[in-house]
């Protein structure tokens, strides 16, 4: 099985904290979907030997497309590939695009499940972060798409500056109160070149202070769990039965196909990525050529993204596996270099897995770094 990621690079105005790549305008979107269905014919023969099992709308901000123009990208999915009769169909969606007729328009598509980013139902944070929609939209929207959708995830995310840990465990006492799902929550990251490392420089804004994005990533947790919600990866709480689809296959190391500019995919061999760039993108694509760029995965490169990749989840990095797929030398390396994390309690092996500990849970990228072979 394997999925379909579609990215949508446009934005109704930049959120301070986002490095993903969007235009905010749609001037080319008609060609651009255009381009996105041509590609997606291109690119079949990738997955001949394969069923599609999820498809997932991310961005950007897809919910600015309409719904006939979601129903095309899905349409051509469905004419170019073999698809399982029941998939997971994400759209990733803002409150602001979500009035009360939109979300019933929806629930009449296929698109069978909403990932929505509320981020904060604190005005003064929304603000902080640039945000489109308000508080009472982030409120609103949630009322009505649990009428219409059992499947809900929503973002929240942490660590925002001045923003206390009293607040914080009210943004999620306020989402729970929703009673969706799933639970996607990020903590607050500055990246180069956004608004908001401009602004932390010139000191508009406090930077982020990682110990209190430690703290509130634990009450998170703690949260959570007490509700009935499985933290199965770093980031992502979900009740049983509603984990993402698309999101666990990427962590198991499953093949996807990425659509669309600055989209990745991967086969568990290579992984290839489209030119960052909608012009470029939709001229290459009409002259039926991809512009992508690809790197073969040394073994050692599967490796080190395994352990990544594993140890972000519950399922956690098999031995077993390790041994079978790379060598007995590789799984020899791992148990010396894991046991210095597990004398720190922050690893822990269980039936032949090694997995991280609750105190090295929000540590755990650095921990596999640390367990990473150079090649």
């Amino acid at each position: 099985m394997s999925g379909i990621y579609i990215h949508i690079p446009f934005c109704k105005q930049a959120c301070h904290y986002c490095d993903f790549h969007f235009s905010t305008s749609l001037k080319k979107k008609d060609e651009l979907i255009e381009a996105l269905v041509k590609e997606l014919e291109l690119r079949k023969d990738e997955f001949k030997n394969t069923k599609v099992a999820t498809i997932y709308f991310g961005g950007g901000t897809p919910s600015l497309l309409s719904n006939e123009e979601l129903q095309t990208l899905i349409d051509a999915v469905y004419q170019y590939y073999s698809v399982v009769d029941a998939p997971e169909i994400t759209l990733e969606a803002n409150p602001d695009d979500l009035s009360k007729a939109r979300i019933k328009e929806f629930s009449k598509s296929r698109i069978n499940r909403l990932s929505i980013g509320i981020q904060s139902f604190f005005e003064s944070d929304l603000k902080l972060m640039n945000r489109a929609h308000n508080a009472e939209e982030a409120k609103a929207c949630l009322v009505e798409a649990t009428k219409y959708f059992d499947n809900i995830s929503l973002d929240l995310i942490y660590g925002i500056p001045k923003a206390s840990n009293a607040q914080w465990l009210s943004n999620i006492e306020t989402a729970l109160s929703f009673n969706v799902p799933h639970i996607s929550s990020y903590a607050l990251t500055v990246e180069p070149k956004t608004a908001l490392a401009s602004f932390i420089k010139k000191g508009i804004i406090d930077n982020v202070d990682d110990e209190q994005a430690h703290e509130q990533f634990h009450i998170l947790k703690d949260k959570l769990e007490a509700s009935g919600y499985v933290h199965y990866e770093l980031s992502n709480f979900g009740k049983e039965g509603y984990f993402s689809e698309n999101n666990s296959a990427y962590w198991q190391g499953k093949s996807y196909l990425g659509i669309g500019p600055s989209a990745h995919s991967f086969n568990g061999k290579t992984r290839s990525w489209n030119v960052k760039n909608n012009s470029k993108y939709i001229q290459a694509i009409a002259q039926n050529e991809l512009p992508m760029e690809t790197e073969t995965l040394t073994p050692t490169d599967q490796y080190n993204e395994y352990v990544m990749t594993g140890l972000r989840t519950i399922w956690g990095v098999s031995f077993t596996k390790v041994e079978q797929d790379f060598g007995a030398d590789f799984k020899a390396y791992l148990m010396s270099e894991s046991k210095v994390f597990i004398n720190q309690h922050l690893l822990y092996i269980e039936d032949a897995h090694l997995r991280v500990t609750k105190k090295g849970q929000f540590l755990c990228d650095g921990i596999a770094s640390e367990l990473f072979l150079l090649n």
